[in-house]
């Protein structure tokens, strides 16, 4: 897959000249406020560790990775998705966006996910999906919940230096999206 549509969103694999878009992205801090309390990724992090991770999924496992998300109207970088294994569960696929802020509330969380979730559970036949937050973002549980996904547990995530740690972790089962 090196393209998914939405009504609104073209998402497409990363490319290593999309470095400058996360860099933007990961510059903002209320972006990055329940990641990083808000401190921006610096860009040799976006240029030598992101990217070249970001490419190798599309390598490996070509229907799973990170997607730039793009306003199909303007054409206007909106963020990203990803839609990969999990690292602690590799059987299980993991769901995850970050969106610019001038992106926030317009839906798109919901639209790029809802697409993704398709494509897992109906051309995949994936048997669930999760997605993880801090449990301050609160926004992005309401994502999940529009989503049909539910409260799955609660878990302390050490990967990201912000303040607080404490997160959720959101499932949804192929048949519940099937009569959602």
């Amino acid at each position: 897959m090196e393209y998914l549509q939405t009504p609104r969103l073209l998402l497409r694999f990363f490319t290593a000249e999309d470095a400058d878009l996360l860099i933007d992205l990961d510059s903002d801090p209320e972006v990055m406020r329940h990641l990083t309390d808000g401190r921006p990724t610096p860009p040799d992090e976006v240029r030598n560790g992101q990217i070249p991770r970001i490419l190798a999924y599309h390598e490996g496992t070509p229907q799973y990775g990170f997607f730039a998300a793009v306003n199909k109207a303007s054409g206007r970088f909106v963020g990203w998705f990803h839609f990969r294994p999990t690292r602690d569960a590799p059987h299980d696929i993991e769901l995850g966006y970050r969106l610019r802020r001038d992106a926030w509330g317009q839906g798109y969380a919901t639209e790029g996910s809802r697409a993704l979730l398709h494509k897992g559970f109906a051309e995949l036949d994936l048997p669930r999906v999760v997605a993880r937050t801090m449990l301050a973002n609160v926004a992005s549980q309401n994502v999940m919940r529009k989503l049909g996904m539910r409260h799955a547990r609660d878990f302390i995530e050490d990967r990201f230096p912000g303040a607080d740690q404490r997160a959720v972790e959101y499932t949804i089962e192929r048949e519940d999206w099937a009569r959602a």
